[in-house]
């Protein structure tokens, strides 16, 4: 069964969730403050967290920046709606997604199981002994381990940066549009005033070492070179 972790101190909304996502067949365990969701983080025991950005003793941000040091984990955040900040902070700072407050327990959910789908699809290929790997411009993706390394040196990612990077490696020297990368690597549509993949794209470029890399073409979306 897959764990969730909840870390939020609002209980009503906690009590919803955990609900909610106990009757769609998840295991969720929730903790009420930074600190302590710092710890069950670092456990390894959790498939996805569920963050709030504001807590008592250690706020979302503080918890994202501790535990990306060591843990790859796919992080959703909990966004104040309309918090630009926060949520292009998060995503710079290695969140892998974000839902605003207040949440729907069906929205959520729906990028919950995204995340699960992408990465049981990989350990499935895994598990079959797929050879699979894409490589362009010194650059190698290992879909089914969910590696990549960039002139023979591994590149640590996180889950939502994997899954652009695959995706514009697959079409590596073509232009693939925003409205494309949001429906194949976050599984749901683009929406107005999103700039979720731009950041995603620029932390990407960022760790590539090579911002080159990553071409934009204006008005149309991104293009990964092909050497």
């Amino acid at each position: 069964m897959n764990r969730v972790l909840l870390i939020d101190d609002d209980n009503l909304l906690t009590e919803l969730l955990t609900e909610y996502l106990t009757a769609e067949g998840l295991e969720v365990s929730r903790v009420a403050d930074g600190e302590a969701g710092v710890k069950e983080i670092l456990s390894g025991q959790y498939n996805v967290v569920v963050l709030d950005s504001m807590m008592p003793k250690m706020n979302g941000l503080d918890v994202l920046k501790t535990v990306r040091v060591q843990s790859k984990v796919p992080i959703i955040m909990l966004t104040a709606k309309g918090d630009d900040i926060d949520r292009i902070i998060g995503l710079e700072m290695g969140a892998d997604d974000y839902v605003p407050k207040p949440c729907q327990p069906r929205e959520l959910l729906a990028r919950i199981n995204a995340i699960l789908r992408r990465t049981h699809q990989s350990q499935d290929n895994d598990q079959n002994g797929i050879p699979n790997s894409i490589a362009a411009s010194g650059v190698v993706l290992y879909p089914a381990k969910r590696q990549v390394t960039i002139e023979d040196e591994p590149l640590e990612l996180t889950s939502t940066e994997f899954n652009l990077l695959e995706v514009l490696m697959r079409h590596a020297g073509q232009v693939v549009s925003k409205e494309t990368l949001s429906l194949e690597a976050l599984e749901r549509k683009l929406a107005k005033f999103d700039r979720s993949i731009d950041v995603h794209i620029s932390s990407i470029r960022h760790k590539l070492g090579n911002a080159s890399l990553i071409q934009t073409v204006r008005g149309l979306g991104y293009l990964f070179v092909k050497n």
